[in-house]
């Protein structure tokens, strides 16, 4: 069973600029794909969205096989930023073995836009949480 996370993207479309967000796994499955809800925002279609997931897990792994170089070899990988002639794509880790990314206008509030996903993330990652058993007795 494939549990509903689109409430994940729901908050990083509310940032004034955002365009699509997509969840992607670390092999670079599409989990959950969204658009924003804007006249001038085109739905991010599932052919196109399965395109950039795998994109996006490439773009992970290259980011995290450059850390290194940012601080001598002590490097960590935290989060991608990129940008092009139309907008902007912010990329971060979304747990265990999956990632957020989402494209974004020129004129996006950066600050905004990353505190967003950072926020998802941590959600994502308590709502994924099981928490442990409780011992209900000797017969259990």
């Amino acid at each position: 069973m494939n549990p509903d996370l689109s409430w994940v993207l729901d908050d990083v479309l509310q940032v004034r600029g955002a365009r699509h967000a997509i969840l992607v796994s670390a092999d670079g499955l599409l989990l959950e794909r969204a658009s924003a809800q804007s006249p001038d925002v085109a739905e991010l279609g599932r052919d196109d969205a399965e395109t950039h997931a795998a994109a996006m897990s490439s773009m992970q792994s290259l980011s995290r096989a450059v850390a290194p170089f940012v601080s001598a070899g002590q490097g960590q990988w935290k989060q991608t930023l990129i940008e092009y002639d139309g907008g902007w794509i912010f990329l971060i880790a979304a747990g265990r073995g999956a990632y957020l990314a989402a494209s974004t206008a020129l004129d996006v509030d950066m600050e905004a836009m990353s505190f967003s996903m950072q926020r998802q993330v941590a959600a994502l990652g308590k709502a994924m949480t099981t928490p442990p058993r409780q011992n209900a007795g000797s017969g259990a």
